[in-house]
Order: structure tokens, then sequence, then C-alpha cells
């Protein structure tokens, strides 16, 4: 079944992943979900909709109700609109919540953002002042006008997909529960893997982007608002350390830490446990594939929480009828 979940003051959250808030939505396992999402990225808080008419934007679709949140809501611990929390019939912490997305498509009017300023981003003393690139988006092309002369492909996917973790948090860092992990290889046909941290799991997205390279070095990406379609499936007893994605070509597995050097070293050693699942064998050969096929990028470092993402081409492994299929009933937190 496809539900529609629209975006307006009574079913967002700002700027936090709650295990507080009521459901908006509750649905069983494999129903799809359409849902409408807004992004204030960078606009400026208190004249945001000053700014966005004198750069040609005017009030409506996707702006007015982002202006409806942002009156009805005060600004929360993170810059985030997040539209939900979706309930997941029966999902209890111990199991895994796949999140597989369907499509992902800018919202008119059709806009996107770049937003960097004073000690943010990964050069925090290279500006003097705030930076604000607002692109005109070609719904037809997909692409977006960056100058003349420079037109970008876009890429869209959701940067923010996470399940309430137990306490209440900042939507900036990423976490166990997923979040803002701004890993731009979750678009159509990849598949999200999140571990379950409370009753319902209760789901948020948000942070629509329309274009990012790896490490979102700046501090944003083409902050775009966004509908996206998602398919929900609850797998029961099937226990992560963390999120996990895998699109049609690769297994992607990631590492969050604040030090950029424990998420990786937390990404390998993920790798490695979910390589012996798969190829099964000892842990040393494991560990070599890792360092013979697997590539280990930054993912964003942007986020106070730092991401690292191993991809292991599938094509690079033995052939689907040689491998265990995925991972599921590993001992609780082996990947």
């Amino acid at each position: 079944m496809l539900h529609h979940l629209k975006c307006g003051p009574q079913t967002v959250v700002r700027g936090c992943l709650t295990p507080h808030a009521r459901p908006v939505l509750c649905i069983p396992s494999g129903d799809r979900v359409s849902v409408d999402t807004v992004n204030a990225a960078g606009l400026p808080e208190h004249e945001t909709e000053q700014w966005l008419r004198s750069q040609g934007i005017e009030s409506e679709g996707a702006v007015l109700e982002l202006l409806a949140i942002l009156r009805a809501h005060e600004p929360g611990p993170g810059p985030h609109v997040l539209t939900g929390p979706v309930a997941v019939e029966g999902a209890m912490p111990g199991d895994v919540l796949s999140v597989e997305v369907l499509s992902v498509t800018p919202r008119p009017p059709f806009f996107g953002l770049n937003f960097s300023r004073p000690g943010a981003g990964s050069l925090p003393q290279l500006l003097n002042a705030p930076w604000r690139k607002l692109m005109a988006i070609d719904a037809a092309r997909l692409s977006a006008f960056f100058k003349p002369g420079l037109e970008l492909a876009l890429a869209p996917f959701m940067g923010i997909m996470g399940v309430a973790p137990r306490e209440a948090v900042s939507s900036t860092a990423p976490g166990l529960f997923g979040g803002n992990l701004d890993l731009r290889d979750l678009r159509p046909g990849a598949r999200l893997y999140l571990p379950v941290q409370v009753p319902g799991a209760l789901f948020y997205t948000g942070d629509g982007h329309g274009l990012q390279g790896h490490g979102e070095v700046n501090l944003t990406a083409l902050e775009c608002s966004m509908n996206c379609e998602l398919r929900f499936v609850l797998h029961k007893g099937r226990t992560l350390a963390g999120p996990l994605a895998e699109t049609v070509d690769d297994y992607l597995v990631l590492g969050l830490d604040a030090d950029l050097e424990r998420a990786m070293t937390q990404a390998v050693a993920r790798s490695v446990a979910l390589l012996q699942w798969v190829l099964g064998g000892p842990a040393a050969e494991a560990y070599a594939l890792c360092s013979l096929v697997a590539d280990y990028q930054v993912t964003q470092f942007v986020n106070g929480v730092k991401g690292v993402h191993a991809r292991i081409s599938k094509s690079r492994l033995p052939s689907p009828g040689r491998r265990r299929q995925w991972y599921w009933g590993l001992p609780p937190m082996a990947i």
C-alpha cells in the first residue's frame, strides 16, 4: 500500500530526532510512503520570505509549507526540518528496519541552496562572511545552474534518514540510529538498514540534497525540498551495530565517530565482519579482501560525528550462488 505523508506544522519536528514525538503515520511492514519534505538549511532565520523573494523565489508550494513550519516551530538544536515520525507496526529494539529508496524528486518552486559560514566546514578560517548561493533547478533536465556556462547534473538523495534514538538528539550528527548520514549513494535502488532503537522504530527523513560530493566539505550540499518514496520492511530479531546500506552494485559499510581515524577503523572492522559472513572463512582472509577490493571514502567531514564508508563491489565477490545473500542472523553487534 502507498501512503502520502504531507509536510506541515503537524507532521514535522525541527532540529532533532526524538523518541518522544507522536507518530504522524503508522504502517505495516512492506508498505510504501511518499514523503514530502522541506529544507531550511542556510536560509536566514528571521527574514526567510524576504530573502527568497529577493532571489526571485515566490511563496508557493514547498516554500509556503516551510514558512508555516518556521512560524509554528521554535528552532531546534539542529538546522533541519524533518518529516515524521513514521511508526512501523511491530518494530522493537533488536530488530532491523530496511528502508528502500524508490524515488527522490525536487519539489516546486525549483531551487537549491549552498551555504557556508566562518568557523564552519572543513576550512573554518577560509571565509570572513556567510556564503549563500541559490541555484535555479531545471526539473525537466534535472540540473542546477551554478553560474553562466556551468550547469550541474543533479543526483538527488535524502541527507537524513533515521530511526529515533533512545534519547532526543540534535539532527546534526549521525549515529547508531542513522540520521544525518549524508551518504550520496542512498539514491533510488539503494537500501538502508537501521537498527531499531525504540518501539515502532519512529522513522524521520529530511535534508534533501540535489547534489553532493563525498565529504560535503564546505558545510552543505545543494539543499533542496524533496519528495521521496520509500518502502519499509521490518526484519525481526536481527541486530546490527549501526547503519549499513547496499545498492544494486555495492555493499556500503559505515563507520561513524567524532575522530576521523576512529571512523575509518570502525568501517574497516565492520567490513571484515560483513565479508566473513558473506563469504565465510577466517578474519585474516576477510581483512585481506578489505585491502584488495574495498574502497574507503569520507562520507562527510562537517557534522561533528564524521563518516567513512567502505564501498565493496558485488562484482568483485563470488557469484550470488556461491555467497550468502545477506548477513541477517549474525550475533548481536557483530556488524
